[in-house]
């Protein structure tokens, strides 16, 4: 991740010229440098919050260059033009800014330490094309046939959580307490009076809101989409609906313009993003996604989606790099015979990209698929976004759409966080992807498959705090995956040596102690035939060292 970052910021320098038009009369004015700032990567207090540094700090990330904001006196000197200032980026280096002042806009081009010129025209306004495949008020699932006292109370929300095994962690106590989450979204419609959201509200756990559309405007009557979002995670009226983050803080961000669709929003998901790391968010959750714009001259080719061109992908992986966990839905262009592909910023490598199944599990057909153009794998997994329950005006209702499988997969990974807060963000998304459905044969349908959570946990208890293993020590399990037996070929272990397999519980299931010293041994593991199908740890331990690795009984 470390070693990333600065590359990410050269391609975006070189990627983004300085005054792009990016809708009608706005544009980004991207600066040269920030020489002459009054912050300081000795001060970072002066620049982020104290749980942003905390992050930084938990899982020995940098405070660098991209950190600091934009300069002051650029921005003045810009807005010194008579121009409207909308949104600062300090990883893009630049602001937008609204005008229909040729005159003007041509001053600012001209100014030392502006870059060069690239302008896009605007096109014609369509109406809310990420979310057009999108369904509400639709057959709610099967109902389940069991449902027990402690299931009861998820209401409507029961078949979404109980699908990714989510419960236990809810029973345990970890239900986002202390977690936060910006959702970056179109608008929160009713939200301050939603009965769903009683507990959210009264419990001060509404951090805040702000709007990156129209800077100082109010986020809650401009659409109903972030609502349902929310729901999806911060739902918390038992019988009726529990999300799966009950318990967890939010901020709600607008930076969706849901009746036109430019590339300004592109920017404004970086700025969004921005702030999030700025406050200290934990989870980023955006059911957005990139395409096309009304503008179709400028529409991303499935050759944008490789993780490294479109604006949005660039600040999601940044955001990644922060410590972030950005959790973004997949889109719902499966059905599409031209572009069936994820969107941006799904195609980010460290973004965590959620497709959608029904509730028996079966992939949503509208869901998008990968892999991406440079051939990685995507969807990342999978969860409920066909019926899933989310917050109508007043009650519950029942979506389509990977806008829900998203939240839903964030609040849980939230929570899965909460009760593992040593992990980084990619382990959190290792240990899903490791004990998903199809961990042993991932694809670009359903990516990894959908997550077990409770799997998750007992893994991430099992590796915690395990000493690193030396470079010089290799281990090559094989076949894998196996049947009756396994073959272990260990190379760089001194003295006896203790070969176990431990299921997701943390029970061992098979050991085999070997009392030599050796410097290169295999050993064969037999009698396997007898253990279940399903995946497995290979740990193996010398006098100063331990291994531990993935295997999957067939």
């Amino acid at each position: 991740m470390k070693q990333i970052r600065f590359l990410l910021l050269l391609i975006f320098l070189s990627a983004f010229s300085a005054v792009a038009q990016i809708a009608p009369n706005k544009y980004f004015i991207q600066f040269t440098d920030k020489n002459h700032s009054p912050y300081s990567l000795l001060r970072p207090e002066e620049f982020l919050t104290a749980r942003a540094i905390a992050r930084r700090q938990a899982h020995d990330i940098p405070i660098v260059e991209n950190d600091i904001p934009v300069n002051q006196s650029y921005i003045d000197k810009v807005a010194g033009f008579g121009v409207k200032i909308l949104n600062h980026s300090r990883w893009m280096n630049g602001v937008t800014i609204y005008t229909t002042d040729s005159v003007a806009l041509d001053s600012i081009e001209h100014l030392p330490f502006v870059k060069q010129t690239l302008f896009f025209k605007a096109g014609t306004p369509r109406k809310s094309p990420y979310f057009k495949n999108e369904k509400v008020d639709v057959t709610p699932p099967k109902k389940e046939k069991t449902v027990s006292a402690s299931e009861k109370k998820y209401g409507s929300a029961l078949t979404q959580i109980k699908q990714i095994n989510g419960i236990g962690l809810h029973e345990k106590g970890y239900r986002g307490q202390g977690m936060v989450i910006a959702i970056l979204d179109a608008g929160y419609s009713d939200v301050p009076q939603h009965p769903l959201f009683d507990s959210l509200r009264d419990e001060g756990r509404l951090l805040g809101t702000k709007d990156f559309v129209n800077p100082g405007g109010n986020v809650y009557p401009q659409h109903y989409h972030g609502r349902m979002v929310l729901s999806c995670m911060a739902a918390d009226d038992p019988g009726t609906m529990i999300g799966t983050a009950p318990k967890a803080s939010y901020w709600l961000l607008r930076t969706e313009d849901a009746s036109t669709e430019n590339i300004i929003e592109e920017y404004n998901w970086v700025s969004g993003a921005e702030f999030a790391d700025s406050v200290g968010a934990d989870v980023i959750n955006s059911s957005l996604g990139y395409i096309g714009f009304d503008d179709t001259t400028v529409s991303h080719p499935y050759a944008d989606m490789d993780g490294k061109t479109c604006v949005s992908t660039i600040g999601a992986e940044i955001a990644a790099s922060k410590g972030i966990l950005v959790v973004n839905s997949a889109g719902n262009e499966g059905n599409s015979n031209t572009f069936p592909w994820i969107s941006a910023p799904a195609d980010g490598d460290s973004v965590f990209t959620i497709g959608a199944v029904d509730g028996s599990g079966h992939r949503a057909s509208f869901s998008s698929i990968g892999p991406t153009f440079d051939g990685r794998i995507k969807p990342t997994v999978m969860a409920m976004g066909q019926g899933t329950a989310v917050a109508g005006s007043t009650g519950v209702t029942f979506g389509n759409g990977t806008s829900f499988s998203s939240p839903v997969m964030a609040g849980m990974s939230a929570c899965l966080w909460q009760a593992h807060p040593t992990a980084t963000n990619m382990q959190i998304i290792a240990a899903l992807k490791a004990t998903a459905s199809q961990s042993a044969a991932p694809d670009s349908l359903m990516g990894w498959g959908i997550p077990d959570f409770a799997k998750a946990d007992s893994l991430l208890q099992i590796t915690a705090g395990l000493p690193s293993v030396s470079k010089q020590v290799l281990v090559n399990a094989y076949p894998n995956p196996f049947y009756s037996y396994l073959k272990v070929r260990i190379n760089g272990f001194k003295g006896d040596l203790m070969v176990q397999l431990v299921d997701l519980s943390g029970r061992v299931v098979y050991r085999q102690l070997e009392h030599e010293s050796f410097k290169t041994k295999t050993v064969y593991l037999n009698g396997l035939d007898r253990l279940l199908p399903g995946f497995y740890l290979l740990k193996i331990t010398g006098e100063q060292q331990v291994y531990v690795g993935k295997v999957m009984k067939q």
